[in-house]
């Protein structure tokens, strides 16, 4: 018998748990086209957000990689005069810090600020890669809490506008009507904060690898000013 009042219970909850989402859903449905189109601006938003983040960090990933021992052999190599083994080495190695070797590789025999100022050129091109589409979740992280809250005011306007004209002015349904449009705003934070965090985790990343580009700049430097053996 307890058994069974505690199945009934149960069920009872799960029916009303589904007429809650039920209404939920139906009072988003009936509400403005306006804040309907919100809410899937905002989807899209945390969709191209979502999408941008997997992308760059795939690539930024890849871009940090490279044997710890590529250095050691770009500094054999040159000392040993063997300059088209260190090219060839720079070629076949996938990073921003062979290509800035390989272009400090091209300029040697010029001055050494020559050679800096190219191997330069070529870490701000390799930066701009790196940072390609990262200001769009800066700028997603800063207008989608303004949309929602958007939505959030077009929908109060709209329930305020047909309450000043309805003959019920009960608290539910003032209180549905209040707690449907505050999703926008809900949803909105949700995608900024979102997209405020891959924001920052992507330039704490791309800092890294300047990191790795500088102290790789530097070494080779140090290398064309040792004296030769």
């Amino acid at each position: 018998m307890f058994q069974t009042l505690l199945f009934l219970q149960e069920t009872a909850t799960d029916v009303e748990a589904t007429a809650e989402q039920q209404s939920i859903v139906q009072m988003l449905l009936e509400g403005s086209m306006f804040g309907l189109f919100i809410i899937i601006l905002l989807i899209i938003m945390s969709f191209v957000a979502l999408y941008i983040f997997i992308e760059r960090y795939l690539t930024i990933k890849r871009a940090s990689q490279i044997d710890d021992s590529f250095m050691n052999n770009i500094r054999m190599n040159v000392q040993n005069g063997n300059l088209n083994a260190a090219r060839s080495l720079c070629q076949n190695t996938d990073s921003p810090i062979s290509r800035m070797v390989e272009k400090g590789l091209m300029r040697i025999g010029k001055p050494v600020d020559d050679i800096e100022h190219a191997i330069e050129n070529v870490g701000r091109l390799e930066i701009y890669k790196m940072e390609k589409n990262v200001n769009i979740l800066s700028i997603i992280a800063g207008v989608s809490p303004m949309f929602g809250f958007l939505g959030t005011i077009a929908g109060m306007i709209q329930t305020f506008a047909a309450l000043s004209t309805a003959n019920n002015l009960s608290i539910s349904v003032i209180a549905g009507g209040i707690y449907v449009k505050m999703f926008t705003s809900g949803i909105g934070l949700i995608v900024g904060i979102i997209a405020f965090i891959f924001f920052n985790y992507l330039n704490t990343m791309i800092d890294r690898v300047i990191n790795q580009m500088e102290n790789s700049t530097f070494s080779f430097l140090d290398l064309l000013q040792e004296p030769a053996n």
